[in-house]
C-alpha cells in the first residue's frame, strides 16, 4: 500500500493572540484515508511551536491536538482558527 504525504502546511502569524510574535508552521502527516488513522504532526510544527516559547510537552500536545482532529482534516482555515483558539488558553509558554 501507497502511503502519501498530504502535508498541511502554512504560517499564521499570531500575534492577535498575543502569544507568539512570529509565523507558525501547521504541517501534519496525513494518511491515504479520509479518516484520521495514521495522522500526526510533523517535526516541523512542533519546533515552530517550541521556537515561539512554549516547552516540548506541550509543543507536542498542541500540534498533535490539530493534526489529529478529524473535524480539521482538509480545512487549513479550521486548522488556524482551532491554532489560534487552543493557544488563546495559555496564559503563558510554559
Amino acid at each position: 500500500m501507497k502511503n502519501t504525504l498530504a502535508s498541511v502546511a502554512m504560517c499564521i502569524a499570531i500575534s492577535d493572540v498575543a502569544i507568539a510574535q512570529e509565523p507558525i508552521v501547521i504541517s501534519c502527516f496525513r494518511g491515504p484515508w479520509k479518516e484520521v488513522i495514521w495522522d500526526r504532526a510533523n517535526v516541523n510544527f512542533v519546533d515552530s511551536l517550541v521556537s515561539v516559547g512554549f516547552s516540548l510537552g506541550n509543543a507536542q500536545g498542541i500540534a498533535e491536538r490539530i493534526c489529529r482532529d478529524p473535524q480539521l482534516v482538509d480545512d487549513p482555515e479550521a486548522m488556524i482558527r482551532k491554532l489560534r483558539s487552543i493557544m488563546a488558553t495559555y496564559t503563558g509558554r510554559e
